[in-house]
C-alpha cells in the first residue's frame, strides 16, 4: 500500500515521498530519511477487511474532530450522506494513535459497510473505491458533522430521515 510519511507536512510532500509497504507493515520502497506513517497498520486493516476499498484517507478535520471528543456518532440525517457514507457514521473506541488495539478497534466496526468513521479522541477514517472519491466523501464527512454540531447547539431535538 502506498502511505504517507510521518512528521512531513502535506503540502512539502512530493511524489518520491510517498512510502510502499507491505500489508504486514514491512516497508517496500521507502526513500531514505523518511518513515511510513504510524497508521499503517490501521490502514492495512481496512484494506484486508473491506476489500473494495482501493483509498484511505486519515484526517484531523475540525468538526469530525469535535463530535469524536464528544464520543458522538452521526445519526441519518441527509439521503445524500447515507448513500455516500453509510447509514450511521460511527465513533471508533479510543486507543492510541498507531497502535495494533486502534486496527482492531476499527476492525470491529468495518462489517457495517459505511464509509466514514469517527475515530474517538483522534479525527476521522475514510474509505473510498478511488482517492478523489475518498476525498469527496471526507469533504461530505465535514459538511454533516458541521451541520450535526450546529443542529445540536440548537438544544431543539434532531430529526432523522426515516428508515
Amino acid at each position: 500500500m502506498a502511505i504517507t510519511p510521518s512528521s512531513i507536512p502535506y503540502q512539502d510532500l512530493a511524489k518520491e515521498d510517498i512510502c510502499i509497504v507491505s500489508l504486514d507493515g514491512k516497508p517496500v520502497e521507502v526513500r531514505e530519511g523518511r518513515k511510513p506513517s504510524i497508521e499503517k497498520a490501521l490502514h492495512a486493516r481496512v484494506y484486508q477487511i473491506r476489500s473494495e476499498t482501493r483509498a484511505l484517507i486519515h484526517t484531523h478535520q475540525t468538526y469530525a474532530s469535535v463530535l469524536s471528543i464528544l464520543n458522538l456518532s452521526i445519526p441519518p440525517l441527509f439521503d445524500e450522506v447515507v448513500m455516500e457514507l453509510g447509514e450511521v457514521v460511527e465513533v471508533i473506541p479510543y486507543a492510541l494513535s498507531g497502535s495494533e488495539a486502534l486496527a482492531w478497534k476499527a476492525q470491529s466496526k468495518l462489517s457495517n459497510g459505511a464509509y466514514a468513521y469517527l475515530l474517538q479522541n483522534h479525527g476521522a477514517l475514510i474509505l473510498g473505491e478511488t482517492m478523489e472519491k475518498a476525498l469527496i466523501k471526507a469533504e461530505l464527512l465535514e459538511k454533516v458533522a458541521q451541520v450535526y454540531l450546529l443542529a445540536l447547539s440548537t438544544g431543539r431535538p434532531i430529526h432523522t430521515i426515516p428508515s
